[in-house]
């Protein structure tokens, strides 16, 4: 079983930048795993806005934040980092970290459309303009 705590929200005014955190606790049951970064504005649907596959392939990142986002992961910390520049008011929303063991993907475009049954409690990121 996975547990995984965000950290690092917060408000920043248009401009800013932010790094959030995503740390995985837990007895790890496989040595591959789908992880991203999700985020849900009030009466928005969920998006994915970056996704991995911790073995290798291409990062995913939606085209709105492609550019200003960055995701990367520490294996020995096991932790997940999205470093969010260029904030913008649209980019306000709770922010969510997943992850999945044994995913059938290898590639972070996939793992952006994986059924993840690991999540974050979430950590809000208010950006004003």
């Amino acid at each position: 079983q996975v547990t995984l705590t965000e950290s690092g929200g917060g408000s920043v005014p248009a401009g800013g930048s932010l790094s959030l955190s995503c740390a995985a606790s837990g007895t790890p049951t496989y040595s591959n795993y789908c992880m991203a970064w999700f985020r849900q504005a009030p009466g928005k649907e969920r998006e994915a806005v970056a996704a991995l596959y911790t073995r290798g392939g291409n990062i995913y990142y939606s085209d709105s934040v492609k550019g200003r986002f960055a995701v990367s992961q520490d294996n020995a910390k096991n932790t997940l980092y999205l470093q969010m520049d260029s904030l913008k008011p649209e980019d306000t929303a709770m922010y969510y970290c997943a992850a999945e063991g044994g995913p059938y993907c290898n590639n972070g475009d996939c793992c952006a459309r994986y059924e993840y049954d690991h999540w974050g409690q979430g950590t809000q990121v208010t950006v004003s303009s």
